[in-house]
C-alpha cells in the first residue's frame, strides 16, 4: 500500500523565497511517500499551519520576515512536540545551529544539500530521530571538543571580540545604545559601531534577533 494517504508523510514547507519553495515542492512530490500539505512564507504562518494541519515534518528556514524560523520552531515544538522540525537554511553559524537545537529542531541541513540528503533527513526526522548535514556535524564536534579542552568560559560566539560580547550582554538585558555607552564609558557612535558589528557577525537582521540569540546562550541573566 505504499503511497496511500494512510502512510504518507505530511510535510509543510516554511521559507520566504517562493522560487525555492517551488523547487522543493517539485523535488519532494516525486517521492511517493511524501505529501506537501502546506506552504508558509514566514514564521507566523508556519505556526498557524502547524496547528491547523498537524504535519509530520516541517522544513523550516531560519531567516524569515516577522517571526523567524527559530522562534516558530520553539512555539511549534512547545505545543506539538510530535511534529518534527527540520531546519533547511543558508546559515551555518554556531548561533543559528545551537539556537535551532535549543528550540527543539530535530535536524539541521544546508540548502546546498542534495535531494537525496534532504529526503533521507525528512525520513529520519519523521521517525523521531535527529540528523545534521556533514558540515554541521563537524561544526558541532569541533565546538564540543573545544568546550571540553578549554575553560568553561569559552565563548559561545567566538567571532565576537571581548568588547562586542560585553555590549551583547547589555543588549540582552534590554539596554539601549545610550545606556550601554554610559555603563561602558564609550561614545554613542562607538556603541552603534559595536552593535552593527554584532548583528553582522551573528548574521541576524535586527536587535530583537540578537537579543533572542544572546538570551538563548545564557546572556542577559541578572
Amino acid at each position: 500500500m505504499e503511497g496511500t494517504d494512510m502512510d504518507r508523510l505530511r510535510i509543510v514547507l516554511a521559507d520566504d523565497h517562493p522560487m525555492f519553495r517551488e523547487g522543493l515542492v517539485s523535488a519532494l512530490q516525486s517521492i511517493p511517500e511524501f505529501e506537501i500539505v502546506g506552504e508558509a512564507a514566514d514564521g507566523e504562518e508556519a505556526v498557524k499551519l502547524a496547528e491547523a494541519l498537524q504535519p509530520d515534518v516541517i522544513l523550516m528556514d531560519v531567516s524569515m520576515p516577522g517571526r523567524n524560523g527559530i522562534e516558530a520552531t520553539r512555539e511549534i515544538t512547545g505545543v506539538s512536540p510530535h511534529i518534527g522540525i527540520l531546519v533547511l537554511t543558508m546559515f551555518d553559524d554556531d548561533a543559528s545551529v545551537f539556537s535551532a537545537m535549543r528550540a527543539g529542531a530535530r535536524g539541521y541541513m544546508l540548502k546546498g544539500a542534495h535531494k537525496e540528503e534532504i529526503v533521507r533527513a525528512i525520513r529520519v526526522v519523521a521517525n523521531g530521530e535527529a540528523i545534521f548535514s556533514a558540515a554541521i556535524a563537524r561544526k558541532m564536534m569541533f565546538y564540543f571538543d573545544s568546550v571540553v579542552s578549554k575553560p568553561a568560559n569559552h565563548p559561545l560566539f567566538p567571532k565576537l571580540t571581548e568588547r562586542e560580547r560585553e555590549v551583547l550582554e547589555w543588549i540582552a538585558r534590554g539596554c539601549g545604545n545610550g545606556e550601554i555607552a554610559r555603563k561602558l564609558g564609550l561614545t554613542l557612535k562607538t556603541v552603534r559601531n559595536h552593535v552593527s558589528n554584532i548583528l553582522n557577525k551573528l548574521q541576524v537582521a535586527d536587535r530583537a534577533q540578537a537579543i533572542l540569540l544572546a538570551r538563548e546562550a545564557g546572556l542577559g541573566a541578572e
